[in-house]
């Protein structure tokens, strides 16, 4: 394994990736610029917080489909495309504001807008590195472009924060569009080579259930989404707030603003660079817990502090903290999710992390509203404290189920004429199990029906014929042909090795006799011979066009 910037050596992830780091701080000026404009023009802690619920409500709202977009369509042309919508609000904004026509409600939603563009562009532009540097370089790469954000987050907002002091929030507006045009350059010049799929891509709303029912059916992504919620609801108030806490607590200005961010930033630097030792010092739930505890008792500090000399060194030490469980969950999730739905799985954390901030700002704002921010800052410390039970309620698994591909499977013989879109596809197993093996054979069965579900199939069963107490029969549904070939091509080798744990329970350790059977044969065929079917572009074999 190479070193840290080994990947920068790759020419179109270096310039890619150079230019991401300008991009984040474009995008980190922009919340600064918002914020500050807010507390200008309004003041309420409401409508304060409310302009992060803006900028982040996006994720939760499209982060998905847009993982499913960015598994099925040419990643570049998707990424392109967002950078584009992305300058253009940003644009918009600066223009509105130049004109003295900005109002809160405009915006809010310009950087409703804004965060619409990056939300459809993230899921593309991270699960795009695995094409921009060789697999033995990637950990490198994925590591590099979260010190990329972390870089924008510790200096970003101390620049917009001078840029807002300096020539106000429209310069930081004009200077957020100057900033998306780099990356857009960048991955124009990206010369990707297209895949060739054996199949066809799936459809967008076909993909997105197919990474919802991923979600479902894996243990781990549902902690992982169910913590990032809770923890972004009880943390939101810090970015939330920090307009407020900079005017009232601390009695400063829009310098003062971004200093105090910068502050924030800086803390998850420190944090990222100490994760590879805290790691090693502690398990991962006691590191966890730890994080979350200290965040907590840290934000309660930082509600009575009137000073900056107190104020940022409880900020460094929130934003180390902050970046601790959020960053463990995002391994958890890399770690579980096979090549296949990754855009999809890392799109559900982020739609978890950032529907949770964003639910948690306007959750935050109301109460500062009602008791001051200071108190409402408070109490989000305690929220942050009842967080530490998560590692104890929803506990990560100590192992991890290895999630290479396996070897692909050779396709079934079909000799029924049938066309992708053909289906149902029904699939019956027999196995053949010894009467005084049938607990542990059901037991290792139990493993194999998640992985069946979650890659593809639906209305799994296990049945026991009664008139022959050897013979057992697995049974699953899959939509379509396609759908069924998919499944087979999705297993890993962690899956892999849970069937075979099934299979070492029978009396001869392999499968019985496999029926492939297509339900309502009738009414899945087309009327007429030359009809066209609109499902099937290539032969199976064949090679499918990029899209």
């Amino acid at each position: 394994m190479g070193g840290t910037f080994t990947p920068l050596r790759h020419p179109d992830f270096r310039r890619i990736w150079s230019a991401s780091l300008l991009s984040n701080f474009g995008l980190l000026i922009n919340g600064v610029g918002a914020g500050w404009a807010m507390t200008e023009m309004s003041g309420r802690p409401a409508q304060v917080a409310l302009v992060q619920s803006a900028l982040l409500l996006p994720y939760m709202l499209f982060a998905v489909p847009a993982g499913a977009i960015s598994d099925t369509y040419d990643r570049r042309k998707v990424g392109i495309a967002m950078l584009l919508f992305a300058a253009a609000s940003a644009s918009v904004l600066t223009t509105t504001a130049w004109l003295g026509l900005l109002t809160p409600p405009l915006l809010l939603a310009l950087c409703f807008l804004s965060g619409t563009a990056n939300a459809m562009f993230a899921p593309a532009w991270q699960s795009s590195v695995s094409e921009q540097v060789p697999g033995e370089d990637l950990p490198e790469a994925v590591a590099l472009n979260s010190v990329s954000y972390n870089i924008a987050r510790s200096f970003g907002p101390a620049v917009g924060g001078a840029i807002v002091a300096a020539a106000g929030a429209v310069a930081a507006f004009g200077v957020t569009a100057v900033c998306y045009l780099p990356i857009t350059l960048a991955l124009y010049l990206w010369k990707r080579e297209p895949d060739t799929p054996r199949l066809p891509p799936e459809r967008i709303g076909g993909a997105i259930l197919s990474g919802l029912r991923f979600a479902w059916h894996s243990p781990v992504v549902r902690r992982v989404i169910a913590r990032s919620v809770l923890f972004g609801m009880a943390g939101a108030s810090i970015s939330a707030l920090m307009p407020l806490i900079a005017r009232d607590l601390m009695g400063g200005q829009a310098a003062t603003y971004g200093i105090l961010l910068g502050a924030f930033g800086l803390g998850a630097v420190i944090g990222a660079l100490a994760m590879p030792f805290l790691s090693r010092l502690m398990p991962t739930e006691a590191r966890m817990a730890g994080s979350v505890a200290v965040l907590g008792l840290a934000m309660l500090a930082l509600s009575r502090s009137h000073s900056n000399l107190a104020a940022i060194p409880l900020l460094i030490l929130c934003g180390a903290c902050w970046l601790q469980p959020q960053t463990q969950c995002n391994i958890e999730l890399q770690s579980q999710a096979p090549r296949w739905v990754s855009g999809r799985a890392l799109a559900s954390f982020q739609a978890a992390a950032a529907g949770g901030i964003a639910v948690g700002s306007w959750l935050w704002g109301r109460v500062a509203e009602q008791v001051g921010t200071a108190d409402a800052l408070g109490l989000s410390g305690f929220a942050m404290l009842a967080c530490v039970s998560l590692s104890w309620l929803m506990r990560f698994p100590d192992h991890r189920i290895d999630t290479a591909e396996s070897a692909p499977l050779q396709d079934p013989e079909a000799r029924l004429a049938i066309t992708g879109r053909s289906g149902p596809i029904a699939i019956e197993v027999e196995y053949r199990v010894d009467p005084e093996r049938a607990r542990a054979f059901y037991t290792a069965m139990l493993g194999v029906a998640p992985f069946r579900q979650r890659n593809g199939a639906y209305q799994w069963s296990l049945a026991r014929d009664i008139s022959d107490d050897h013979l057992w029969v697995e049974r699953f549904t899959c939509p379509t042909w396609h759908d069924y070939l998919r499944q087979r091509d999705r297993m890993t080798l962690g899956e892999q090795a849970l069937l075979q744990a099934a299979l070492d329970e029978t009396l001869d350790g392999t499968f019985g006799h496999v029926r492939r059977l297509l339900e309502r044969p009738v009414g899945s065929v087309r009327w007429r011979a030359e009809s066209r079917d609109n499902g099937l572009t290539a032969p199976l074999n064949g090679a499918w066009p990029d899209r």
